[in-house]
């Protein structure tokens, strides 16, 4: 699976999302854009956008994407925070279709 990491997450949790090509936001020289736009320039490249962005889904409509949105909410964006949420997101890749968002954690 192709997955673009937000900028709002750590680029080191790249590492243990093994199995799946992965790219940042940065890499992809896409820095403080926008979601909509985020979303317009990564969906033909990626399969999911993994974010900490919990206003995300309620913002964007998915409906009629062809990426789907990952969202991880822990007390804070770190490493450390997010890392035990990865088995979650790995069996969540398993089985997301475009368009669909699912959301891991807790919500702020």
């Amino acid at each position: 699976m192709r997955i673009l990491l937000d900028e709002s997450l750590p680029e080191r949790l790249r590492h243990f999302l093994s199995g799946h090509e992965v790219a940042t936001v940065r890499w992809m020289g896409w820095s403080s854009t926008r979601n909509g736009k985020l979303l317009d320039l990564a969906e033909n490249r990626f399969d999911v956008l993994l974010t900490a962005d919990q206003s995300l889904p309620f913002q964007q409509d998915l409906r009629n994407r062809q990426i789907a949105v990952i969202v991880l909410a822990g007390s804070d964006n770190q490493l450390e925070t997010l890392q035990p949420m990865v088995p979650d997101v790995l069996q969540a890749l398993e089985s997301i279709e475009p368009g669909q968002w699912i959301h891991i954690g807790e919500p702020a």
